[in-house]
């Protein structure tokens, strides 16, 4: 089965923190791993989002243009999420000249369909510099809730959708000035035409029962009230308006959000072009078998129920206005949209701007990526907003991670390492060696299905649950205390059945733990990796326009993920005490994280 793990595009203006990669980053690649490993065909892509206003603001604080700004930042999160473990077939970028022949591509075909349609509307500028501001910089109070914060394009207290000048008492994100308004000529996606036919994909959807309900239920709720919706903005950093009369205009572009979601085709016809085999992206796109998964936070659902499936069904031709399919086929619709909700920290929402905020690249760099990996699986804000505190982060790494299940591999290459220095054959098993391998085996088929269903925090309490079973067969037992040699084919036969358990758990754990995996590996006797990592690679662009650039993506060659089975460990096989797998971190990091973050 080909499987297409789409992951947010995380927007190009700086380092990602932990509220970013607790909802797209880890998830993704926690499903897409064990997917892997279940025997099916994953493509995972992404990349930088490089475009509008607020690279233009920010890139023009530090003196630099917007493409320097966004170079600087894609290797940045580049190297963040390869360290992170994020196994993507292609991690790339939107300014390269084929994710901007793919957009033009989409665009040109929903206007030729008549989906794209002119009209005038009231565009928001920043009265200090001229600038557009984009919906999203925009907040005030919602005409409909009177919720205080809303945006310019919805508002997150009751879901609806709004426009900036709805908003009362709008106000800029980026400097608090007021907006000015005037009249502006844009492209807009008829979303009421395309209404009936995403209304239906949505219902069918919905019948499947698979989505979040969090995640259904605000999507059906924007259907109530759609309108067209700008696809065009007053900027001149971005993509062309692919039309005569725009497209040499040099304040007109493509809306960002238009372009970003586009990436997940331009990214897979990316990867296809580099493999040398450029068709081979329609596998996952025009097989009408195949299926798409899409991992994002909550405040970008609008975009992946709505306007990219409209992007698509106009493409296709699917809504009331009819036409054709352009070059790239009928494109699938996603089969799930697979929201987080917010995660917080010690309490309050993460500001990179007023400095409250956790880096991915701190984290890493100072506690290793098992931990934060570990924490986001088991207490992240998969179906409702959670909190990170580094007292749970400490708690979580020593007493789960560290006293669970490191401890049950070092003890368990300990005994081996010293009773026999290898993997001894089994003499007969009791009923007390056959139950808990009856459980470990049990916990394939449990945790593999809520994987499946990306239930990644179920998955991994079932998981750790089963790490306890066999922590708790050592203490009924007792192998430390066999050491007559009339006692030793029973002894051998507990230290087998111990290390098959703990082979088996590593495989469970790996799509969770990928760096621990290769570890714990090693440190049963095994060589090489046991799980393959992603890579950086230095590439350059594929067409003229940008064969001069070079710049890193993430990739990587998992043709060797194992599978997700039992496989019986080899007698004989040398085991040597194993180093820690995990490291112990002591209290008082508690109180210096929180000296480094203001206000906590």
């Amino acid at each position: 089965m080909q499987v297409l793990t789409s992951v947010a595009w995380p927007y190009a203006n700086g380092p990602r923190h932990l509220g970013h990669v607790a909802g797209f980053a880890v998830p993704s690649d926690v499903f897409s791993r064990y997917m892997r490993m279940a025997g099916h065909e994953v493509l995972m892509v992404s990349g930088s989002d490089e475009h509008g206003t607020p690279i233009l603001v920010q890139a023009e604080r530090e003196g630099l243009t917007p493409q320097e700004f966004a170079d600087r930042n894609h290797a940045i999160i580049a190297h963040e999420l390869t360290d992170l473990g994020c196994t993507y077939d292609l991690y790339t970028r939107t300014t390269t000249a084929n994710h901007y022949a793919v957009a033009q591509e989409l665009f040109r075909q929903n206007w030729l369909n008549g989906y794209m349609i002119e009209q005038t509307q009231q565009g928001a500028i920043s009265p200090s510099t001229g600038r557009t501001l984009p919906d999203r910089f925009i907040e005030g109070e919602c005409p409909i809730c009177h919720y205080g914060e809303a945006r310019g394009d919805q508002c997150d207290n009751c879901g609806n959708q709004l426009e900036p000048e709805d908003l009362i008492n709008p106000r800029s994100k980026i400097n608090g000035e007021s907006p000015s308004f005037v009249e502006t000529r844009h492209f807009f996606l008829d979303l009421p035409a395309l209404a009936d036919a995403l209304r239906q994909w949505l219902e069918g959807r919905d019948a499947s029962g698979t989505w979040r309900p969090n995640v259904i239920r605000f999507s059906r709720n924007i259907l109530d009230d759609i309108k067209p919706r700008a696809m065009t903005r007053d900027i001149d950093w971005g993509i062309p308006v692919p039309l005569e009369g725009w497209r040499d205009n040099p304040a007109k572009r493509l809306y960002v959000w238009f372009d970003a979601v586009i990436g997940y085709l331009s990214a897979s016809i990316e990867w296809a072009r580099r493999q040398g085999d450029p068709e081979r992206w329609r596998d996952w796109w025009n097989n009408s078998e195949a299926l798409s998964y899409y991992f994002m936070g909550k405040d970008n659902i609008t975009f992946h129920s709505q306007i990219w499936p409209a992007e698509l069904l106009g493409y296709a031709g699917a809504g009331a206005a009819g036409g054709e399919p352009g070059v790239y086929g009928v494109l699938n619709l996603p089969t799930e949209v697979v929201s987080s909700e917010y995660l917080t920290m010690e309490g309050k929402q993460f500001s990179t701007s007023r400095g409250y905020v956790i880096y991915v690249r701190d984290v890493i760099d100072r506690y290793g990526p098992d931990g934060i990996r570990y924490f986001i699986c088991a207490a992240g804000p998969e179906s409702q907003d959670a909190n990170f505190t580094w007292r749970d982060f400490v708690q979580r790494n020593n007493s789960e991670l560290v006293a669970g299940w490191g401890n049950l591999v070092s003890r368990t290459a300990a005994m081996l390492a010293k009773s026999f220095g290898e993997i001894p054959a089994p003499g007969p098993m009791q009923p007390v060696d056959e139950e808990v391998r009856a459980v470990v085996l049990a916990a394939f088929d449990t945790v593999g299905d809520l994987l499946a269903r990306q239930r990644i925090k179920a998955a991994i309490a079932e998981a750790m649950r089963a790490v306890g079973e066999v922590n708790a067969y050592v203490s009924r037992t007792e192998p430390f205390k066999l050491k007559g040699e009339d006692q030793r084919e029973r002894l051998a036969t507990i230290l087998h059945t111990l290390i098959q358990c703990v082979s088996d758990l590593n495989t469970i754990l790996a799509p969770f733990l990928p760096h621990a995996a290769n570890r714990v590996h090693l440190a049963l006797g095994g060589t090489d990796e046991f799980v393959p990592m992603p890579h950086l690679l230095e590439v350059s662009g594929l067409d003229a326009a940008d064969a001069h650039r070079r710049y890193p993506v993430i990739t990587g060659d998992y043709s060797a993920t194992p599978r997700w089975e039992s496989r019986p460990v080899v007698v004989g096989t040398p085991v040597t005490k194993a180093t820690p797998v995990f490291t112990k971190l002591d209290e008082s990091i508690v109180d210096e994280e929180l000296a480094r973050v203001p206000g906590s």
